[in-house]
């Protein structure tokens, strides 16, 4: 299952206070300020969560998938994502090992 900007916008309203407006005026902000910030070639840092950085693609060849012909795909800055610890960790629980008593 997935999650919108409609179902984004409903959660953040009903998870703090604001109604649907405001909710999504923050959204809108907050995607604007990260796109402002990439398109810069910066990146966006938020602790816990992720970083969103830019990264350069190198120009290399592909193949036409009809034809079977080579054509040449340039260069291309493209955005990135790195989930944080505290992400990674709620999207791949690890299991808690119990440690064995030395004798």
């Amino acid at each position: 299952m997935g999650m919108n900007k409609t179902d984004l916008i409903n959660a953040v309203a009903a998870s703090s206070g604001l109604n649907k407006v405001q909710s999504e005026k923050a959204i809108k902000s907050t995607l604007e300020a990260l796109s402002t910030e990439l398109s810069g070639g910066g990146s966006v840092t938020l602790i816990g969560f992720g970083t969103f950085s830019v990264m350069e693609r190198q120009a290399r060849m592909g193949k036409n998938p009809q034809t079977g012909a080579s054509i040449s795909i340039p260069a291309k800055k493209v955005a990135k994502f790195k989930p944080g610890k505290a992400l990674s960790e709620m999207v791949n629980p690890v299991a808690k090992v119990a440690k064995k008593k030395k004798k």
